[in-house]
């Protein structure tokens, strides 16, 4: 039973404003860009929500079959504090602040970046490529605006002229369903507009002040590439001009993937993306996160429990199913309430997980099928798919693999024979149990000690329990607690689970 048995995969297109069935340009090839991170700082998690809900779209555009080509890039030069055209590179700033060069800084924070992404597991994108490793693709594409009358040059600086593609018949602020004439009410007189034609302009090209530490010659003086070019050139370069899927946080939505289309339009005449996805922000018990209201965290507190508003460390696996109980474009409010039962939901399923791979099917005469058990477990691997084709809701596929969970603990404990769901069923729903919760929804298992060394444990605890030594039983006992975990002790078996 497979996803295609079902509805077709729909995704929530920004720019079409509604769930549209998926169909890539090139099947069973899928082309996905997402914007990566800014490396000036340690990656919190906003970026992390974002990231892990285009792992998720990775791992099940895979699992149903298509070929992914997923691009990410890191961003090193060129954005700057105000998100605008104005201001200093987020990063060249960082640099004078830790007194460093800028490529430390970058090294530092890809570096920081990549520990959290692994922590999460989250699957490495086949490609991720760098805005300063791009910077030749950059130039050319300003000399090529330039060239067909999409962008001028003034007093070393490029701009994209938006007057000129709107007269050409497209529509800036289509993506964000914003208004030309609103827009231009909401601008604020800031140094270098009058540079521009039109306040909206956007830098292609930015001419470096002297103490500008990040800069390069380019055919207008010596500068640095604005912001939102990197992303349409190396996804232009890696996708092609026309490809499946574009996705970032909604705070990118305007101006930068604005911009992105935009540019990417005025170089080759067609729409550069198909589908455009975006994340929700996240809240603290119900509050915006924002450093300003000293209610952000990073991930190393979470798994520390060092921050005040924590009441103890949760772990990333915790954390990432957490984060998975809400759908992607829902907000996702932290609490303390809310991580401490994400902590016992997923030592339920991770208990699942070990209980699954331990089972095998057993042939017994004489065993009537349970039509009913069958039918249900069916739904469920079928509501399973259904979530996850419906613009991959994980919250309703998360309660589909709950419906699962509890007829492997029903098999596991021995109040259900394997023989009454026939062996097909029965395979079924161990493997899809397995396959849902470690390569769809990129969940597994946190042991901090190896198989080799718990069960070398428990044999030493069925000893010291078989001659009295209670003494050496409770301290193994406390040994497997120190880990997270319980020892199961029943008149049919003794095993181990995860502390739920």
């Amino acid at each position: 039973m497979t996803a295609q048995t079902f509805q077709p995969l729909r995704i929530f297109n920004t720019l079409t404003r509604k769930k549209d069935v998926f169909v890539p340009i090139a099947p069973p090839y899928v082309g996905m860009y997402v914007c990566g991170p800014t490396v000036y700082n340690n990656v919190h998690l906003g970026n992390i929500r974002t990231f892990l809900s285009f792992d998720i779209l990775y791992r099940y555009l895979t699992h149903i079959g298509y070929k992914v080509r997923y691009v990410r890039n890191i961003t090193d030069v060129g954005h700057l504090v105000g998100d605008g055209d104005e201001g200093e590179d987020k990063i060249g700033k960082m640099a004078k602040l830790q007194k460093l060069e800028p490529m430390e800084i970058v090294q530092r924070y890809t570096n920081d970046f990549h520990d959290v992404s692994a922590t999460f597991n989250l699957i490495p994108p086949s490609i991720e490529p760098t805005a300063t490793g791009h910077l030749i693709e950059q130039i050319e594409a300003v000399k090529t605006l330039i060239e067909k009358g999409a962008a001028y040059e003034s007093n070393g600086s490029v701009y994209f002229d938006i007057n000129k593609y709107q007269a050409d018949g497209n529509e800036y602020g289509k993506l964000s369903g914003r208004i030309i004439e609103d827009l231009l009410n909401e601008t604020r007189e800031l140094d270098g507009q009058a540079e521009k034609r039109n306040p909206l302009d956007f830098a292609l090209w930015k001419k470096a002040s002297p103490e500008h530490i990040m800069q390069w010659d380019s055919p207008w003086g010596m500068g640095f590439p604005g912001w939102h070019l990197e992303c349409t050139c190396m996804s232009g370069k890696y996708l092609g001009k026309q490809f499946d899927i574009h996705g970032g946080g909604m705070d990118l939505k305007f101006p930068h993937h604005e911009c992105e289309i935009a540019q990417g339009k005025s170089l080759t005449n067609e729409e550069p993306v198909r589908y455009w996805m975006h994340t929700n922000m996240l809240t603290v018990n119900g509050q915006k996160m924002s450093k300003s209201l000293n209610n952000s965290f990073l991930p190393a507190e979470l798994f520390s429990g060092s921050h005040p508003l924590l009441d103890q460390a949760y772990s990333p696996m915790t954390v990432r199913f957490f984060m998975l109980q809400s759908q992607y474009r829902s907000t996702l409010d932290f609490s303390n309430e809310a991580l401490k039962a994400a902590h016992k939901g997923y030592k339920k399923l991770a208990n699942g997980l070990r209980n699954a791979k331990l089972l095998s099917y057993v042939h017994e005469e004489g065993v009537s099928i349970d039509e009913t058990k069958k039918i249900e477990i069916e739904k469920a691997i079928e509501g399973f798919y259904g979530a996850m084709n419906d613009d991959l809701n994980t919250s309703v596929a998360f309660a589909n693999l709950f419906n699962l969970l509890k007829y492997i603990n029903m098999l596991n404990m021995g109040q259900l024979k394997s023989a009454a769901l026939g062996e097909e069923t029965f395979n079924a729903l161990k493997s899809n149990f397995v396959t849902f919760f470690e390569d769809v929804l990129g969940l597994k298992e946190e042991v901090s000690e190896g198989y080799a060394i718990l069960d070398g444990m428990l044999k030493l605890y069925r000893e010291y329990k078989l001659s009295m030594n209670y003494e050496k039983v409770d301290e193994i006992r406390s040994y497997f607690k120190n880990q997270g975990l319980v020892i199961r002790d029943s008149k049919t078996r003794i095993d181990w689970a995860y502390e739920e």
